[in-house]
């Protein structure tokens, strides 16, 4: 019944040609239901735009797509442009920290390194074949210092509304290597709005104390509305040591009953253990971010310290593997 698959589903590739992320290489992906979404290829192959039919699941922020560049202390802000999934590692994770000889920005340099795309794969109905992808890899490098290759690869299935996310992070040095990882997943409007519920399971605690939004036994699964407490850069951040099932999966997302829409993140408790949920809810800047990551966002000297900091030893692999799923309810 059809000539060309992408009357289906697929991947099409191309670049930017207009404003600040002019030039920029992006891969849109089309499940064939209502699920398509925008990667970013010189931006770790993050996940920018997520739409399900007419509703956004994701927030963007206004610095929108930018091309990659080296940052220092707080200047990752600024080309933090939101998205389904920002990728903060591969060695730090948390504020600006320096060692005297290695200054480590806000969430680490892996978002500034490009992809070189190793494939992609089509889906071929007509083979009985529903099934695409496409695979990447990244490299965290420096003269004389750490050497991580993050190669990573989205998977999908015609007609399903989820995305399959396989990392896998190597230490091609030829010294033990610091890593931390964190999956930085920012849900927008309108899926998330006044009186949306967040998932999860598990104990929390504020990272704050003092955080008036998080004391006292707050509700914070249900999402709040616009608020003065949360203009410029003050936020809510909660630490959480989610609970897997029977089969060691965790998970969490958003519940809007308005739009009849439930996104869900599924993630493996022995490859992140921990899960954070970020919440702004500013007038005319309104996201949450739920993160599954190997730490809490504290930077590596402070998970050093800890005795929490993962060391990869040279040709060690470490595998993570994430689902993003949409239902209509």
């Amino acid at each position: 019944m059809i000539s060309n698959v992408r009357q289906i589903g697929g991947i099409e590739t191309s670049i930017l040609d207009n404003g600040a992320g002019r030039g920029s290489r992006i891969a849109w992906v089309n499940t064939g239901s209502k699920l398509r979404f925008k990667l970013l290829l010189d931006r770790a192959m993050d996940i920018s735009d997520a739409f399900y039919g007419e509703n956004c699941l994701c927030w963007l922020s206004g610095t929108g797509q930018v091309p990659p560049a080296k940052c220092r202390d707080f200047d990752w802000l600024g080309r933090f442009g939101g998205g389904l999934l920002v990728t903060c590692g591969l060695s730090h994770i948390g504020p600006p920290e320096s060692d005297g000889i290695k200054n480590r920005c806000l969430h680490g340099d892996i978002s500034s390194c490009a992809a070189e795309i190793e494939s992609v794969k089509q889906p071929d109905p007509y083979a009985g074949d529903n099934k695409f992808s496409i695979t990447g890899a990244m490299d965290e490098v420096s003269v004389f210092g750490p050497r991580l290759r993050l190669r990573r690869t989205f998977s999908c299935e015609l007609g399903k509304a989820q995305i399959h996310l396989r990392d896998e992070v190597c230490n091609l040095g030829n010294e033990s290597a610091p890593h931390m990882m964190l999956y930085h997943c920012n849900l927008g409007w309108p899926l998330v709005g006044e009186d949306t519920l967040l998932e999860w399971n598990g104990p929390w605690r504020p990272a704050n104390p003092d955080d008036p939004f998080m004391r006292g036994g707050s509700d914070i699964k249900m999402c709040r509305p616009p608020s003065d407490l949360h203009s410029g850069a003050k936020e809510s951040v909660a630490f959480i040591n989610p609970e897997p099932d029977s089969a060691g999966r965790c998970s969490c997302g958003a519940i809007n009953k308005k739009l009849g829409l439930r996104l869900k993140i599924e993630f493996f408790k022995n490859q992140l253990p921990c899960l954070v949920n970020w919440q702004h809810w500013g007038r005319r800047e309104y996201v949450t971010g739920l993160e599954p990551g190997t730490n809490f966002p504290i930077g590596q000297a402070a998970a050093e310290r800890a005795g929490e900091l993962i060391r990869l030893q040279p040709m060690e692999t470490r595998v993570y593997e994430l689902k993003f799923s949409i239902e209509e309810i």
